[in-house]
């Protein structure tokens, strides 16, 4: 079964993401910030990250970069979800280190293929 690990510092956004993974039907863990998404990474292998861009204590580029250095995290898809959603955001975060982009508010329907696509 496909596990995915979902890096969000809000509740709310994280309660989504878990209820669209739960109808997918991949289970999940959640690290509401950098630090806690490292020491999950360093305890188990996930199929998929999820990651925020705007995280409290350290971006979640640095998380990611951080993470993909890792042993068996190197070719794991980081996908990053994000409000940012500027004309050339996408391009500047996936040439940094992420291997999707998908904005928010999420579309059901984009997160689903997405996902099934990457795992």
């Amino acid at each position: 079964m496909t596990k995915v690990l979902v890096v969000e510092d809000n509740s709310f956004n994280m309660e989504l993401i878990f209820e669209l993974l739960n109808t997918i039907g991949f289970t999940y863990d959640g690290a509401i910030d950098g630090e806690k998404a490292l020491e999950k990474c360093k305890q188990e292998v996930y199929d998929l990250i999820l990651m925020d861009i705007e995280l409290p204590d350290m971006s979640g580029v640095e998380t990611t970069k951080i993470i993909k250095k890792i042993p068996g995290y190197k070719d794991i898809p980081v996908i990053a979800l994000t409000a940012y959603a500027m004309k050339g955001d996408m391009e500047r975060l996936v040439s940094e280190c992420f291997d999707d982009y998908l904005s928010k508010p999420i579309d059901f329907n984009k997160f689903r293929d997405m996902l099934q696509k990457k795992v």
